[in-house]
């Protein structure tokens, strides 16, 4: 059985615009690339090879906690020592907390011969969400964990289905500001008009139904969100300019990644997403914004080992 493997954990688009908390999906690039190795201290032992200064006390440290929660299910005393070679920016909107969680369990598992599926992995990593933003969400940590398109059908019990995708290609901006996840889910009504429920919950199956039979036109039509994204569109500046340029140059729909500030739109295929990934960063670029544009693939494998 190995003792030392590195892992490569992906970036992930959390939301899908309608379904909050409860959809996400992965992308080939960018990702967290992770060194496990047991140690003999019986601790957990965190090293920070990346430029962003990331906790290194195991109770601050969202993949600590994580594998530390793994750990305590299985009575298991063994340490690892984790190093962390490249990261995806903390506050950037595509899963930095998630894809570090998701690697911790990962590699762990495997260094330990796998007593859980991913799918049952999780849990675990939802717990190294906890640390980070204060909420145990499942819709980054999933898809970085399984691949593709996931939905949460349920948190109790935790019931996350895999749902199937035709070709289709993510492009995301990041503008060079920073929007907490804490903070972005403080400012989030805590009731919801029950009319703009139901629209809500017609565009969560819309958009299930859309990616199960490679319907694009629903899927463009579904991904529509009125309830998070009109609050949080607040903090991201210029941002329905931005939705509308990459709508004009042909994505099927568009809207905040995550707890933001990036934006994600979707496309049937790679050139449309490259022109709309253009039209984005010249929106961007117009009002002096720095940003940084990348066109990916879904990524239907997840965390996996790299060496």
């Amino acid at each position: 059985m190995s003792k030392k493997i590195k892992i490569f954990s992906p970036a992930t688009v959390a939301n899908v615009a309608c379904g909050f908390d409860v959809m996400g999906f992965a992308l080939n690039s960018p990702g967290d690339e992770v060194s496990m190795e047991k140690n003999a201290s019986g601790k957990i032992i965190l090293q920070d090879d990346t430029p962003y200064g990331l906790p290194l006390e195991p109770e601050k440290n969202a993949t600590a906690v994580a594998l530390q929660s793994m750990l305590d299910a299985i009575r298991s005393r063994q340490g690892f020592t984790v190093t962390f070679l490249k990261k995806i920016m903390p506050g950037s909107g595509v899963g930095s907390s998630a894809a570090s969680s998701a690697a911790g369990v990962f590699g762990a598992n495997e260094l330990l011969g796998r007593p859980y599926t991913r799918k049952e992995l999780v849990q675990f990593a939802m717990q190294g969400e906890k640390a980070a933003s204060g909420s145990a969400h499942a819709d980054n940590v999933a898809p970085a964990l399984m691949g593709g398109f996931t939905l949460v059908r349920s948190y109790s019990p935790l019931d996350v289905i895999p749902v199937p995708s035709p070709e289709i290609y993510a492009t995301v901006i990041h503008p060079q500001i920073e929007v907490r996840t804490s903070d972005s889910r403080k400012i989030l009504r805590q009731e919801v008009p029950i009319k703009k429920a139901v629209e809500q919950w017609g565009n969560v199956a819309g958009l299930v139904a859309g990616l199960f039979t490679n319907d694009y036109d629903l899927i463009g039509r579904s991904l529509h969100d009125v309830i998070v994204e009109p609050v949080r569109a607040l903090l991201i500046p210029e941002f329905y300019t931005i939705k509308q340029a990459a709508l004009d140059a042909g994505a099927l729909g568009c809207s905040i990644s995550g707890s933001g500030p990036s934006i994600f739109a979707l496309s049937r295929n790679e050139k449309i997403a490259q022109k709309v990934a253009q039209a984005m960063q010249d929106g961007f670029n117009k009002v002096g914004i720095e940003n940084h544009v990348f066109v990916s693939q879904i990524n239907k494998e997840g965390v996996r080992i790299v060496g």
